[in-house]
């Protein structure tokens, strides 16, 4: 299930009838069901569909087959609590569908795949259950006995090296001494990874360890190529999201760093000139970045709060904590993708 572009209809205060119903302070976000939502909506006539207003999760968007049907429910339930949906009060509108623009379809959203093998992304590969249960909470206990840095919307702990974000970059004369020791069972399986090949005996320097709060994400971005080596590890604890990834066919827009702790996120749908893909990301699954992956896809975790993924809404958890792993680069990037290195303009 998609997002459909609904806007507010013409006419004073939007005040256009429609057979759409702009519902807000109801969804999953909030504990209530589409199912739940069609059932009380569909005593005021057929209900053709329920769909999510935002990525939010706490909106939604009521289609009635008849336009009449609408008027009545607006009429019954707007500004009103609802015993069958849970006591909310819920704030009602009329939506229209708007027609598909030159811009793009109406459903502008990238499927999200379950397998990194289905991006067709080379160089990309993603491990469920990397890790277990009990390894799981013994990580995130760990980190959680050692002190955070709070940026703008989250914390992060650097060991090995830390790194830079005004200047997207380490500073390898910094050394703060080895990887700590609960991340050795890590590293050993690491060692194991499919398709490493020679790359196996690479030395894990660096490690950034981020804690994201409910919708916070991370802008899109590629690894500086002069601060960190070809494999970048990527351990998923505690929650889930979507990572996408994005390849610009020129470099007619490319994110820059900000000179902020924390970037803001850019609205990259201005460009309509690269490729897209997206993958999901359980608890507990590893990420790997290598080659045409790691050098010239963009990769950024969207601001949600719930995630689409295969027809569900998933949300996320309480909190989602990544363990990323590199190797701090000592000599100068001889990459193949030369047009986003920043080492070879």
């Amino acid at each position: 299930m998609g997002l459909p572009r609904f806007g507010r209809p013409k006419g004073v205060g939007g005040s256009q009838l429609s057979p759409n119903l702009y519902v807000a302070n109801c969804g999953p976000a909030v504990g209530i069901s589409y199912e739940t939502i069609a059932l009380v909506f569909g005593a005021f006539g057929e209900v053709s569909g329920v769909h999510a207003a935002d990525e939010s999760g706490a909106r939604v968007v009521v289609s009635f087959a008849e336009e009449g049907s609408a008027r009545a429910a607006m009429e019954a339930l707007d500004g009103r609590p609802c015993q069958d949906l849970g006591g909310r009060s819920l704030h009602i509108r009329y939506s229209v569908l708007r027609p598909p623009t030159s811009l793009g379809p109406v459903n502008d959203s990238v499927s999200v795949s379950l397998m990194a093998s289905e991006l067709n992304i080379p160089g990309l590969y993603l491990l469920h259950d990397f890790v277990s249960c009990k390894e799981e909470k013994d990580l995130l206990a760990a980190v959680d006995e050692r002190p955070w840095k709070n940026l703008s919307k989250r914390r992060v702990q650097h060991y090995g090296y830390e790194f830079c974000y005004e200047t997207r970059n380490v500073d390898s004369k910094q050394h703060l001494g080895e990887l700590p020791s609960f991340v050795s069972p890590v590293l050993e399986k690491i060692s194991m990874f499919p398709s490493l090949g020679d790359a196996a005996n690479k030395v894990l320097n660096q490690l950034t360890v981020n804690e994201y709060p409910p919708g916070v994400g991370l802008s899109p971005h590629i690894d500086t190529h002069s601060a960190f080596e070809g494999l970048i590890f990527s351990l998923s604890l505690a929650g889930p999201c979507i990572m996408e990834f994005r390849r610009y066919v020129e470099r007619g827009w490319l994110p820059k760093a900000s000179s902020s702790t924390d970037m803001n996120i850019e609205n990259p749908e201005r460009n309509s000139n690269f490729l897209r893909r997206a993958v999901y990301l359980p608890p507990r699954s590893m990420l790997l970045l290598s080659g045409e992956a790691r050098y010239a896809w963009h990769h950024y975790i969207p601001h949600h709060k719930i995630d689409m993924v295969k027809d569900r809404m998933i949300r996320r958890g309480s909190r989602r904590v990544s363990f990323t792993f590199r190797e701090v680069r000592t000599t100068p990037c001889q990459c193949d993708f030369p047009q986003y290195c920043d080492s070879q303009r």
